[in-house]
Parts: C-alpha cells; sequence; structure tokens
C-alpha cells in the first residue's frame, strides 16, 4: 500500500471534507483518504495501480477545487 499527500485549496467546510472523502472512496485503487481542510491536504492511502491522474480529475470535477501532489 501506499500513501500519497495531496494538496486541496479552495476547501472552507466540513462539507468540503466529507464530499471529497466519498469520492477518493469511490475511485478503484483507493482504501482509504482522510481531508484536513485546516491543513488544505488530503492523505490518500491506495494500491500502486491507482490513477493518480485520474483521482485529480474527479476531486477537482467536484467544484473549485485545485489538486497537486505534495512532494
Amino acid at each position: 500500500m501506499t500513501t500519497t499527500i495531496l494538496e486541496i485549496t479552495g476547501m472552507h467546510c466540513t462539507s468540503c471534507k466529507k464530499l471529497i472523502e466519498d469520492v477518493c472512496k469511490e475511485v478503484s485503487g483507493v482504501h482509504a483518504c482522510t481531508v484536513d481542510v485546516q491543513a488544505g491536504k488530503a492523505t490518500v492511502e491506495h494500491d500502486a495501480s491507482l490513477d493518480l491522474a485520474a483521482l485529480k480529475r474527479e476531486i477537482s470535477s467536484l467544484g473549485s477545487y485545485s489538486v497537486t501532489e505534495r512532494v
């Protein structure tokens, strides 16, 4: 299992947190997702086969969120 941290801008409330966590869990290969609104990040635990670009697109499509991978 791999852990990836995503920087997400545009989040402002617990509804944003729930929405992003729910959509992440629906993406094939994702086992868990924890969003920290205050820190502006999501910690995603996933298989190595996860299509990270597809996950970023899914999150971005939810609204005015900008997603980048933290290196």
